[in-house]
């Protein structure tokens, strides 16, 4: 009675209040159905099919000018310069050249510059470069080689038009290892000539060297490649970061990427928070002082003071130091968005533009659209989490898009295909522990109670051998029915600041705690109420 009492006599909220995405036209097209009175709507079908075709109309003329508009500028993807060395560890050497240009390129304020993960994409892909084009919205692609032997290096550069793949540019160099740095700027600097571009300064493009030791140069690249990939990578990461800054103690670079390593190895439980934490916080720190201009520093530092230190004012200047000095650095909106925006301040609405941001600059990068997932799941946007973690897993089939997934379906409530996407993250991360934790809480709340109690005690025999955050046997413990022990694993998670309880306010593994006193208090003492 009182639904159809509503119906009568209720005028509904407008749709652009729950999809502020929805085209203004379309929502007078709504409100037209919705009429209270007959003689408001539409006469026919027909006349709502010709409405809706006429928007479709108008907004596909607006893309269609919006793009062509775009393809006047000068616009630039960077393709991975393909190894051809006999050497397989080259390959790392040839994918940070490509990164190193990418980075050059971005100075320059008039050119658009696909970001790394977009352009890394099409690695090992013979596309038509038209397609490249379509995809990334660019005029021009640079592709390359890259041969290494010994102290020498042949590079071979050519900057092609996408629409008629004409070779507007084309060099090869043979230099020696120690010149890769102007080699580099060469490259760039040629682009911009052809490409009629130059800084608004008058300066040209540049690759700053920030190591005169070529050894720690090529160490910090192969860490950077190998930190992208995430799961045990990261140990073999921080290996090279290590061996780098120990080469050169003053490289600011390689202490920002140590410090990420170590952030990640504590954020993801594959280390104890007290044997790698103040490393990070001690590498990010250095990096700061030995190159406060460079925006990976503070975003490093920014990640310790969210993640370990709990000081949530000075992580957001940190933050906000990185977006004024690089505001395309894709790492640094995400994390700002999540750790931050999201999780911390439950500002959603910031979070979510600045996500969207990220996937503006860099379309075509799962961990992108994830990231933007996880800030819409934590903002009770479950449908439009489920969307972006769809667009991320479309890209890349991967442990971070299927956990995402997983999380997204949940809130979405669709326990079976959260189920799923759990067991394929479980299946390519060797079980671990916060997927379990996740598929504890989603057994449960679809009434599978005794499968919950399966996981936390898988969970809580691996304690006994291995180091669980428990922050992950907290949420296992509480989808078991095991209240009093998840409030006492949110308290040790407390006393050994496990960087994962900066998620407690939001995360669906502490649902059943919310309204307990005792977890209040924790979260409390975390500055987090």
């Amino acid at each position: 009675m009182e639904l159809s009492s509503s119906i009568l006599r209720d005028k509904p909220p407008p749709v652009t209040e729950l999809r502020a995405d929805v085209p203004t036209a379309l929502q007078k097209i709504v409100d037209c159905c919705l009429a209270k009175e007959t003689t408001d709507r539409y006469g026919s079908a027909r006349e709502l099919r010709e409405a809706l075709e006429r928007l479709r109309r108008e907004v596909t003329s607006a893309v269609r000018s919006h793009k062509a508009g775009a393809s006047n500028e000068a616009s630039i993807a960077v393709l991975p310069f393909t190894s051809v060395s006999a050497d397989p560890e080259n390959e790392f050497f040839a994918d940070e050249i490509t990164e190193e240009i990418i980075n050059a390129l971005t100075q320059t304020e008039q050119l658009r510059v696909a970001a790394r993960t977009s352009a890394f994409s099409f690695k090992g892909k013979h596309v038509d470069l038209r397609i490249v084009g379509d995809r990334l919205n660019v005029n021009t692609v640079l592709e390359g080689s890259v041969r290494k032997a010994g102290n020498r290096v042949r590079i071979i550069a050519q900057l092609v038009n996408v629409a008629d793949g004409y070779h507007l540019w084309s060099e090869r160099y043979d230099r020696e290892l120690k010149d890769i740095f102007e080699v580099q700027d060469e490259i760039a600097s040629a682009i911009a000539g052809h490409l009629k571009i130059a800084l608004k300064t008058g300066q040209q493009p540049s690759v700053k060297a920030r190591t005169s030791n070529l050894e720690a140069y090529q160490l910090y690249l192969k860490g950077r490649a190998l930190l992208y990939r995430r799961g045990l990578d990261i140990r073999r990461s921080a290996q090279c970061f290590e061996r780098a800054v120990a080469l050169d103690p003053q490289y600011a670079l390689a202490w920002s990427g140590l410090a990420d390593a170590h952030v990640l190895l504590g954020f993801y439980g594959f280390e104890r928070p007290k044997a790698t934490m103040p490393q990070a916080k001690e590498a990010s720190t250095r990096a700061v002082a030995l190159d406060p201009m460079l925006a990976e520093a503070h975003c490093s530092l920014a990640c310790v003071h969210t993640l370990y230190d709990w000081e949530w004012t000075k992580a957001e200047q940190e933050f906000l130091r990185a977006l004024a000095l690089n505001p395309r650095y894709v790492q640094n909106l995400d994390w700002y968005a999540a750790f931050c925006l999201a999780w911390i301040e439950g500002r959603f609405d910031e979070s979510i533009a600045v996500a969207k941001q990220a996937v503006e600059y860099d379309p075509l990068s799962a961990y992108a659209h994830a990231m933007l997932a996880q800030v819409y799941f934590s903002a009770g946007r479950s449908a439009e989490a489920v969307l972006a973690a769809n667009s991320a897993r479309e890209l890349e089939e991967s442990f971070f898009t299927f956990w995402t997934s997983q999380t997204a379906f949940y809130w979405d409530r669709q326990f079976d295909k959260a189920v799923a996407a759990g067991e394929m993250a479980l299946a390519l991360s060797g079980r671990h522990a916060a997927t379990l934790s996740l598929q504890a809480t989603i057994l449960a709340d679809w009434g599978k109670i005794a499968d919950a109690q399966a996981i936390y005690g898988e969970l809580v025999a691996r304690a006994g051998r291995d180091y669980i955050q428990p922050s992950q046997l907290a949420g296992a413990a509480s989808a078991a029915g095991e209240i009093d022990l998840a409030v006492a694993y949110t308290r040790e998670a407390f006393e050994v600041r496990d960087p994962s309880l900066v998620t407690a306010k939001f995360h669906p593994a502490y649902e059943r705690l919310r309204h307990d006193p005792r977890f209040d208090e924790i979260l409390a003492r975390m500055g987090l109420k």
